[in-house]
C-alpha cells in the first residue's frame, strides 16, 4: 500500500490539473463566441414624401416582404408617414396594399368651403381615416418602432414623433403648408417633414441603424402642368424636397427611387402604376440589400 500512495497522490493531481484546464476551456467558450457569432444587422426603411407618389412605397415594402428583408425601424415623412405607419402597426404587405387600394381622395382630403387662414385643407378627415383603419393608437405602440418625421412651424427644427396619437402625427407630418392647416401636437405647431427633412436618413443613424434604406419618390421633380395655386405650392415644396434630399442620402446605403414621373399632388388614379414601379425599383436593389446583410453575417 505504501508503495502505491505515491503514484495514486501523483494520478490525482494530474486529474485535478487536467480537470482545471478543461474548466478554463469551458468558461472561456462562454465570451470567445461573442466577437465571432453571426450577428443581424439593423435594418432602417427611410420612406420620403410625394403626395400620392406615396403608393409607390407599398410596392416597395411588399417586394421587401417577399423577398424576406428585415425592417427594424420605420422613418416616415408626409406621404412616408402615411404607408410606413400603417404597415409599422401591423406589418402585412397584402393587408397594407388592400387599404391603399381602399384610399380614396376623399379621405384624406376635407376642403374647407369658407377657406381657413392657414391652409384650405384641414386634415381632420386624413386623421380620421388613420384612426378608423389602423388598429395601434399610440406610436411608441406599434409593431415595428416607428418615427414620423414633422417641422415646427415657429421654430424651424425638424420634430421626431416618438409617443403620442399616432393618427395625429401622421396627419401632422403630412400637413404640406400652404395647403394643409398645421397641426397643434403638444405645445408645437407642426408641418410637413419634408420641409426640413424629407428623407431623413441620418436621424435613421442616430437611432441605431446599420443599414439605411432610403425610399426617394422625387428623383424627377419636372411638371409642366401647373394650373392652380395648389400646383404652385405642391411644385414648389416638391423642389425644396428633391434639393433638401441631396444632404440626407449621403447617409443611405442604398437608395430606391421608383419611377414616379408624372403623377401630380393629388393623382390617386395610377396607385396600380406606382406599387409595381415600388416593386420593379426595389427588386433591383434586392442584391445589393442581401450583399450588405452577408458581410455582417
Amino acid at each position: 500500500m505504501s508503495g502505491k500512495g505515491p503514484d495514486t497522490k501523483k494520478s490525482f493531481i494530474t486529474q485535478a490539473v487536467i480537470l482545471a484546464v478543461v474548466l478554463v476551456v469551458v468558461c472561456s467558450c462562454g465570451t470567445v463566441p461573442q466577437t465571432s457569432r453571426k450577428t443581424d444587422p439593423k435594418i432602417a426603411l427611410v420612406l420620403g414624401g410625394g403626395s400620392a407618389k406615396g403608393f409607390a412605397h407599398v410596392g416597395v415594402i411588399r417586394a421587401l416582404e417577399q423577398e424576406k428583408i428585415p425592417i427594424h425601424m420605420i422613418i416616415g415623412t408626409s406621404a412616408g408617414s402615411l404607408i410606413g405607419g400603417i404597415y409599422a402597426a401591423n406589418p402585412d404587405s397584402f393587408q397594407l396594399e388592400w387599404i391603399a387600394f381602399k384610399i380614396d381622395k376623399n379621405d384624406i382630403l376635407d376642403f374647407s368651403i369658407i377657406y381657413s387662414k392657414l391652409g384650405p385643407v384641414q386634415g381632420v378627415r386624413l386623421e380620421a381615416f388613420v384612426e378608423q383603419t389602423v388598429k395601434v393608437k399610440k406610436i411608441e405602440d406599434t409593431k415595428i418602432p416607428f418615427y414620423p418625421i414633422a417641422t415646427d412651424l415657429n421654430t424651424g427644427e425638424t420634430i421626431i414623433l416618438e409617443k403620442g396619437s399616432l393618427a395625429k402625427a401622421i396627419r401632422a407630418s403630412s400637413a404640406i403648408p400652404g395647403i394643409f392647416v398645421p397641426v397643434t401636437f403638444g405645445n408645437r405647431m407642426l408641418v410637413d417633414g419634408g420641409v426640413t427633412n424629407n428623407l431623413a436618413c441620418d436621424i435613421a443613424r442616430s437611432k441605431g441603424a446599420d443599414i439605411v434604406i432610403a425610399v426617394n419618390l422625387l428623383k424627377d421633380i419636372k411638371d409642366y402642368d401647373i394650373g392652380s395655386a395648389i400646383d404652385v405650392i405642391a411644385q414648389s415644396v416638391n423642389i425644396m424636397m428633391h434639393e433638401n434630399n441631396k444632404t440626407k442620402l449621403k447617409y443611405a446605403d442604398i437608395v430606391i427611387e421608383p419611377e414616379t414621373k408624372g403623377v401630380s399632388i393629388f393623382d390617386f388614379t395610377q396607385k396600380k402604376k406606382l406599387m409595381e414601379e415600388g416593386i420593379k425599383a426595389t427588386k433591383a436593389a434586392i442584391p445589393k440589400i442581401k450583399e450588405l446583410i452577408s458581410k455582417y453575417q
